[in-house]
């Protein structure tokens, strides 16, 4: 069996596929907080993995804290100048995030011959564009729901720290509804300008705070979960 890691900047998110399984069907996955780190096996207890692929965003510190808590047989994904015919248009390939690349192969692979945006809506809001050709065109990055919102809180001298949730219908008429509302907006609004510059076809979304935006978007658009472990899986298989 193969297990699949995503090292996020909050989350390590992880599933495991059976040999021969498509792209997105798992036999197991789960997620923990970087302090829970080291419980992570007692998650897959019974599978016993033969080998891993994983995509790190997290850093050094968090690769040496995984490395002891994975199979022997390790992949640890990085972006490329090309990867099974997807062409990385990045000026400089190495520098694109793994968990980005990762996302545009699963975009590729879920929705092949369409021109599609991958937004992946975590701490940070990635939002890529993937040719009909099947190519990373490259994208933009905009702070997440709750950056956003942390940001509001602790700059200015009257606005309260609120949490995403579900945002009532119409115009906000209280404080903590009209700062949702906002960064709601502003999340939706990055996406559906990429859609239209890129004419995409569909939005592909992902992410932790992806079914708090999806409501607010008018553009076409598919949830994916945990797209960047579907990209890793379509790789390695």
């Amino acid at each position: 069996m193969l297990l699949l890691i995503d090292a996020g900047n909050t989350r390590v998110k992880w599933a495991i596929a059976a040999a021969g399984a498509a792209p997105g069907t798992w036999r197991a996955s789960g997620s923990v907080l970087h302090a829970d780190l080291e419980a992570l096996p007692a998650q897959w207890a019974g599978l016993t993995p033969a080998r891993a692929v994983v995509a790190n965003v997290a850093g050094p510190a968090m690769r040496a804290r995984l490395e002891p808590l994975l199979p022997a047989a390790v992949t640890w994904f990085a972006a490329q100048a090309e990867l099974q015919g997807m062409h990385n248009r990045y000026r400089n390939p190495s520098q694109l995030g793994v968990d980005r690349f990762a996302a545009a192969f699963a975009a590729r692979t879920l929705e092949p011959g369409r021109a599609v945006i991958a937004a992946t809506c975590g701490t940070a809001t990635t939002i890529d564009a993937i040719s009909a050709a099947g190519d990373f065109l490259g994208g933009m990055i905009v702070p997440g729901l709750g950056l956003m919102a942390a940001a509001l809180a602790r700059n200015t001298a009257q606005l309260p720290q609120i949490e995403p949730r579900d945002l009532p219908g119409g115009f906000a008429d209280n404080t903590d509804d009209a700062i949702l509302s906002g960064i709601l907006a502003a999340q939706a609004g990055a996406i559906e300008r990429a859609c239209a510059d890129h004419h995409a076809e569909l939005c592909l979304l992902s992410g932790g705070a992806a079914r708090y935006i999806a409501p607010a978007l008018r553009v076409p658009f598919r949830l994916v979960d945990n797209i960047v472990l579907v990209g890793l899986h379509a790789a390695a298989t």
